[in-house]
């Protein structure tokens, strides 16, 4: 595994070009975000989600969401009318995942099965910023928690303890967050908090 000590505030672009290199070459990364550390790898790699899955145990079901650097990403993975756009704008970058209804760009196994969703972020936090900047298209992103734990990993020193042989590169940027994002569905015809996180959806209640 490649343990990157990446600065919080001020990244290295030449440990983030080296991190990018890695997504591109189908690695699996952890990384810090604005809220918990996430597990990380490029869209499309369906090998890399596989192993994100197997790490996490989770079920074919699972719907993963994709980290975007702005809303220019949104028209090639979401449908969005103007109001919706407007609303988004307004209220990102957050803390926050977006469930919008899919586009046809968006891999099936990406989108909810039954409903044809898409979760999307669009993040604060400077690694993430620089990530997506350097790889120029989102990733696909998953909470690090682990199976059978109720919180995020949030020590450098326990991600690498217990991940170490299982990923491929870890983004250590310090000590993370135990608190994960809000959720917010805006694929109905009114916006449904689904899970109070650290985002703040009083302009969605």
């Amino acid at each position: 595994m490649l343990h990157l000590r990446i600065h919080p505030d001020n990244p290295q672009p030449r440990l983030i070009s080296q991190a990018v290199e890695r997504i591109r070459a189908g690695d699996v990364i952890v990384y810090p975000t604005d809220a918990a550390y996430a597990f990380g790898c490029q869209i499309g790699n369906k090998a890399a989600m596989e192993r994100i899955a197997q790490i996490r145990q989770l079920s074919d079901k699972h719907q993963y969401a994709i980290l975007c650097q702005d809303l220019s990403d949104i028209a090639t993975y979401a449908k969005v009318d103007n109001a919706m756009y407007r609303l988004l704008k307004a209220n990102t970058p957050a803390i926050t995942t977006f469930i919008l209804p899919a586009s046809s760009e968006v891999p099936r196994r990406l989108a909810h099965p039954k409903k044809k969703t898409i979760g999307i972020r669009i993040p604060s936090n400077p690694i993430c910023q620089a990530l997506l900047k350097e790889l120029g298209e989102p990733l696909i992103t998953s909470t690090l928690i682990l199976p059978k734990q109720d919180d995020p990993l949030d020590d450098p020193f326990d991600i690498e303890m217990q991940l170490g042989k299982r990923i491929d590169v870890f983004i250590d940027g310090g000590i993370g967050m135990l608190a994960t994002t809000s959720i917010v569905d805006l694929s109905q015809d009114s916006p449904i908090v689904v899970r109070q996180g650290l985002g703040d959806v009083s302009a969605f209640e």
